[in-house]
């Protein structure tokens, strides 16, 4: 399994850390018109299930939260270097599951539609989760008139 480019040095898109770079945390924590997120917000979400899934990998047994509301969590002004840090720590972390790729997450997630994973499932799902949420902070990064990042981006 490359987890490395399935998590961390994407080629379908941009790499997510590219996606979040040199935000500052005034840019990170602001609440565009109309948009019910923060930047922000999305990462710590993102940051929230992808320590979850870790978390299930490394043989936890903490249940789903019961509404999706719990999984998004407050984020406090002046946090975003600490979210940045803990959602590329994360990354990071879900990479450190790939030798195990092919065995159950034990014990199983107790929600039918995920019972069945195996920890490549899980490094999978983390994947395809911060793809759909690093596509909403790009939008936003757009809208706000910061983006293309430093670095630069892809222009199709």
């Amino acid at each position: 399994m490359q987890a490395r480019e399935l998590l961390i040095n994407t080629s379908v898109h941009i790499p997510p850390l590219r996606a979040l770079e040199q935000l500052s945390a005034a840019d990170a924590e602001r609440h565009l018109s109309g948009v019910g997120h923060s930047i922000g917000e999305i990462v710590a979400h993102a940051s929230f299930w992808q320590d979850w899934f870790c978390d299930r990998c490394a043989g936890g047994a903490e249940p789903m939260v019961m509404s999706a509301a719990l999984g998004w969590p407050v984020v406090s002004a002046g946090t975003w270097p600490d979210l940045h840090a803990a959602f590329a720590a994360g990354l990071e972390r879900a990479v450190s599951f790939a030798d195990r790729a092919e065995q159950a997450v034990t014990p199983p997630i107790d929600f039918p539609p995920l019972a069945h994973y195996t920890i490549r499932d899980a490094l999978v799902h983390i994947a395809q989760h911060n793809s759909h949420h690093l596509g909403q902070v790009i939008l936003l990064r757009q809208l706000a008139g910061l983006w293309p990042p430093p670095a630069g981006s892809w222009t199709w």
